[in-house]
């Protein structure tokens, strides 16, 4: 029977696996990409952990499967956000599609599965759970009590100490560098350990884990990992987290090369990301801005602020912003630093009245116009490079609760919610920040080998998963079988399958509220991962 293999690398960028495979730094993965095919993998709107994930997982863009964002606004007619759970993905994954075909998958540290879906085989979820609460996220009942026999396992560690994964965007003392980067190479074993331990108890079809350290080390070190922004003479402390973050980087490609192997040869091998990276120095402080062109005002209580030469975006912030804000004089809002858009208030400030359409369509597309003409004040070039709306980003269903207006930074800028002094500040050092294109690296039967192509839609993953497994593809993805990654004269035996998707059923995990102050400390995670103060 076919099966398929995804290895999730979250953050991963042709940027540095091309000069490190190239280096002998990653000899399975430039294995993979002689005998398979690679391709820039272009990700959503924006690009960013959760809609992403979600995308590739689901083969639909995120105004078709619900999420947009690290939260949640609860409805379109409020200004109230929730951290985004597995409730909120509105479409089936390519898990649930695979054990519906009776399928068995394995899922592994994947965002938004908790609580985790009922599948054909094991879920153990990733992103920003509690570790207290990873027993009820393992699925099926009972594997979290199998898991906690494997020597390494460590459901703090597999959900991350808030206070050293703090240290990816406050920084931390030269000599913790050493320890943090060591973090999350035994995170990634972890992963693997379950992985083994899963298979060996019972093979799967689909099989998938996700490794997020790249993304981590990405944020803090980027200086460190991309060749062309490490110093020029490096210090022997520097030397020393250069020689850190390869070893992590030759450990994962070990990594992959052992699930190649544990797989099989007749698997078909995707590796994918769900952004790329790249350097970035500056910061935008837009509720800043919307408070200089008079569309936002702070209440009088308010405590939200970056101090002088700080730089931070307020993620932690973020479902303060309720309380922060004068609502009888704010027209727009920027809710989350994450999301790189701005929301319009539903009701007219000060009223209970709904906020008409005609006034609505004149504040956007005013606030629409300024936007595109912020500039950036270190360099004199625009800051803002495209501002679109949220029918232009994210058609479907699911439209209303996305921003209004959507923004495309130059160099990767970040984007803070917190009140400043300054529209634009520029950091010291370069930071690590999302690009659009991610990677795609497949290897396996019937795909082309030592071939590139030009880009593929993040979107596309979930049916080249299914057509691996030899399985029909739902006819309304947004996605489709990359068909230019096979050798014509193979898929002309073997092409594509389709059906109706009316019979499609969203399998959602039980509701799990989170307790005591664990919201909280999912905070605290996202506080660590370079969006946060």
């Amino acid at each position: 029977m076919n099966r398929a293999v995804l290895i999730g690398v979250d953050g991963a960028t042709f940027t540095i696996l091309e000069p490190y495979a190239a280096a002998g730094l990653l000899p399975n993965v430039a294995a993979l990409m002689d005998r398979g095919t690679r391709a820039p993998l272009r990700t959503v709107m924006p690009p960013l952990t959760p809609p992403a994930w979600t995308s590739l997982m689901t083969g639909k863009r995120p105004g078709r499967h619900g999420v947009f964002d690290f939260f949640q606004r609860e409805a379109p007619d409020t200004e109230y956000f929730r951290l985004s759970t597995s409730q909120d993905i509105q479409t089936p994954t390519v898990w649930t599609l695979a054990s519906q075909e009776g399928r068995r998958v394995i899922s592994l540290n994947f965002p938004l599965m908790f609580p985790a879906p009922e599948v054909n085989g094991s879920v153990v979820p990733g992103g920003w759970m509690p570790w207290r609460q990873l027993r009820l996220g393992c699925y099926p009942p009972g594997l979290f009590d199998r898991l906690k026999a494997l020597p390494s396992f460590d459901p703090k560690e597999l959900s991350l100490d808030m206070e050293l994964e703090a240290k990816a965007i406050e920084g931390c003392p030269d000599d913790e560098y050493v320890e943090w980067i060591r973090l999350h190479t035994r995170r990634e074993e972890r992963w693997l350990e379950i992985l083994r331990h899963l298979m060996a108890e019972a093979p799967a079809d689909l099989v998938a884990v996700m490794f997020d350290g790249v993304d981590k080390l990405s944020h803090l070190c980027w200086r460190f990992i991309d060749p062309a922004c490490r110093p020029v003479d490096p210090s022997p402390w520097e030397r020393e987290v250069i020689g850190l973050c390869e070893a992590y980087f030759r450990r994962l490609d070990a990594m992959v090369g052992e699930i190649v192997e544990l797989c099989g040869d007749d698997a078909t091998v995707v590796i994918a990301s769900d952004h790329g990276f790249g350097p970035t120095r500056d910061v935008f402080y837009l509720n800043r801005w919307l408070e200089e062109q008079g569309w936002l005002a702070w209440a009088p209580t308010g405590t939200q602020a970056a101090g002088p030469g700080s730089y931070e975006v307020g993620f932690a912030a973020m479902t303060r912003h309720v309380a922060e804000l004068d609502w009888t004089r704010t027209w727009a809002y920027a809710a989350t630093p994450s999301c790189q858009g701005v929301h319009i208030v539903a009701k007219e400030p000060g009223t209970d009245r709904p906020l008409p359409r005609a006034r609505y369509d004149e504040v956007r597309a005013a606030l629409r116009d300024a936007l595109a003409q912020v500039r950036n004040p270190f360099t004199g070039e625009p800051l803002v490079l495209d501002v679109v709306t949220k029918e232009e980003a994210f058609a479907g269903p699911h439209q209303d609760l996305a921003p209004d207006l959507s923004l495309v930074l130059a160099d990767g800028a970040a984007i803070s919610i917190l009140r400043s002094d300054d529209v634009v500040r520029r950091r010291e050092r370069v930071n690590g920040n999302h690009r659009w294109h991610g990677v795609l690296v497949a290897a396996g039967p019937g795909i082309r080998r030592g071939h590139r192509v030009d880009e593929v839609s993040i979107c596309d993953v979930t049916p080249l998963l299914l057509h691996a497994l030899d399985l029909p593809i739902p006819d309304d993805l947004d996605g489709r079988v990359p068909t230019e990654l096979f050798d014509p004269g193979w898929l002309a035996e073997r092409p594509p399958r389709h059906r109706a998707a009316s019979d499609d059923v969203v399998v959602l995990g039980a509701a799990v509220p989170f307790e005591g102050d664990e919201e909280e400390l999912v905070l605290g995670r996202l506080r660590a991962l370079g969006y946060v103060e």
